[in-house]
């Protein structure tokens, strides 16, 4: 199709985007944005200062970033060789359920269904009959994670077992520098200084320009806050308070600290373990293995906290601890006026399910999908401050559950949290869990039935009952059918190669696909 002609456009619409703020955050929102608004006649300048330090250890991901890639140009494969990245299957968590136990959220479903009635109530028949099998045995993307293997999914599997997903762990930094030379070649123009002063229209309450330290004023019609917890614009400016949450999570603290890596890469996931007054991240890389302790200040000390995760670094130390102070929670309104928050701007929930990078996609999603004019219609924000309310409650609730069903006792973090009372939502989803196994979705759920279902699993929260519909068959039939599937899993894992090949393999092959596996 041609060009756009600007000429054509409502005589109100928007003409120039201003970024506030680099890093990951505010280059993923103006690369987005030039992809998106291409031929569009829009102005896309963002404006960060060098000379500002960016946190920049959110590693790792979930399988939507890969939707990301492909709206902005660019392949899995060169944001793997560029970033340093490696291929992620799910979560390992390690000790969250008492010491020495482990299982593992995978990126991929569970079982098949039958007669309409859900794999997991056939395994809840089994578990209630004492023939309990591991939920793991019946997902591919565990079994490759057991396995330290990879292979891209197939594009039409034969059924459900064949059906998992794949994300990325990625160098931060070297993701934002990838993207700050994509978004420039797409147009977006950047300003290097330091923003002193947001100015606003008396009568509208719109920012109509940002002041600099270098003398320029940048006016626009549309600003996008990316300057982190400061929130100069959303926050400073705008006025939009602060929701807190640190009494339902209540880890404000992270020291991170990389490593070289103590082998090859095996493991194709990201490994949380859990701690005294927290948990450890591992994230493998190419070039090394990130690491860090997110902990309540008030359980450790932070000298403790550093002392603790060197303790637990399986390589040498490849530079000091990086103390980060946060608090779960989010602004009152992520749109105000003329201002969209992204990133830590709009709020913060820990990584411990690596959403941080997710909520900064959606968020720019949803602001194309409700794209305004120069009005800024109110209508549109509260749209956009209602759906991404829910979506930080849901993920907020998922969270949640992990500190609640930890079986780690005698250590008071974790004492608290068992005890803690939960959110209503939260709630509702147990007792209808512990009731009959019935898996309840909302609107905006970030985590899907599988993701829950492992949850549950995993900590050994069981319920009551299963679905009567699920008596159909005998136990001896559901048995025989369950074996099948766990047999046809480990075949079409045998097919998978070890994940240090799979990055060996990532320069010469990259423009090839994966020979087609099927499971059957």
């Amino acid at each position: 199709m041609p060009d756009f002609d600007q000429q054509n456009a409502s005589p109100g619409a928007i003409r120039s985007v201003v970024v506030a703020g680099g890093g990951t955050a505010g280059w993923m929102a103006a690369t987005y944005l030039a992809a998106r608004f291409e031929g569009r006649g829009i102005a896309i300048t963002l404006v960060e200062s060098h000379g500002i330090g960016t946190i920049g250890v959110g590693e790792a991901t979930v399988p939507a970033i890969r939707d990301f890639f492909r709206m902005i140009g660019l392949h899995d494969f060169d944001v793997l060789r560029a970033t340093g990245g490696t291929p992620k299957l799910g979560i390992d968590f390690a000790g969250w359920a008492g010491e020495d136990t482990r299982f593992f959220h995978p990126f991929g479903l569970y079982g098949l269904s039958s007669r309409g009635v859900p794999f997991h109530q056939y395994w809840l028949k089994l578990a209630q009959a004492g023939l309990g099998r591991d939920l793991g045995d019946y997902s591919l993307c565990t079994e490759m994670a057991r396995n330290g293997a990879f292979m891209l999914p197939v594009d039409n599997p034969v059924n459900d077992l064949a059906v998992f997903d794949w994300a990325v762990h990625f160098d931060a930094s070297r993701f934002a520098a990838m993207l700050r030379d994509l978004g420039q070649r797409r147009g977006v123009r950047l300003i290097d200084d330091v923003i002193t002063r947001t100015v606003t229209d008396g009568e509208t309450g719109h920012i109509t320009s940002l002041e600099t330290r270098g003398g320029l004023s940048i006016a626009g019609d549309l600003f996008i806050d990316c300057t982190g917890f400061r929130a100069l614009l959303l926050g400073e400016a705008m006025g939009s308070s602060w929701v807190d949450w640190t009494d339902l999570l209540p880890c404000d603290r992270a020291v991170a600290m990389p490593c070289a890596a103590s082998g090859g890469f095996d493991r194709p996931y990201t490994t949380s373990t859990a701690r005294k007054a927290g948990w450890q991240w591992r994230i493998p890389l190419q070039h090394r293995v990130g690491n860090g302790y997110v902990y309540a200040s008030t359980h450790i000390s932070d000298d403790e906290a550093a002392a603790t995760l060197r303790a637990h670094l399986e390589g040498e130390a490849l530079a000091e601890p990086n103390l980060i102070r946060f608090g779960a929670g989010h602004r009152r309104e992520f749109w105000r006026s003329n201002c969209i928050g992204v990133g830590l701007a709009a709020g913060f929930l820990e990584p411990l399910e690596s959403t941080s990078i997710t909520l900064i996609q959606t968020a720019l999603e949803k602001l194309v999908d409700l794209f305004p004019d120069r009005a800024c219609d109110p209508a549109l924000a509260d749209e956009f401050n209602r759906a991404t309310t829910l979506e930080y409650e849901r993920i907020r609730d998922f969270l949640i559950l992990h500190y609640h069903a930890n079986r780690r006792h005698g250590e008071p973090l974790w004492d608290q949290m068992r005890a803690a009372p939960l959110p209503e939502k939260l709630a509702h989803k147990l007792s209808l869990w512990r009731a009959r196994g019935k898996l309840v979705r909302y609107e905006w759920e970030a985590f899907f039935d599988p993701s829950w279902l492992s949850m549950y699993a995993g900590f050994g929260i069981m319920p009551a009952a299963h679905d009567p519909m699920a008596d159909y068959f005998t136990d001896a039939q559901v048995v025989e059918a369950l074996d099948h599937m766990r047999e046809a899993i480990r075949a079409a894992a045998a097919h998978a190669r070890p994940a240090r090949d799979f990055l060996a393999r990532l320069a010469p092959q990259a423009s090839r696909a994966a020979a087609p596996v099927g499971v059957g």
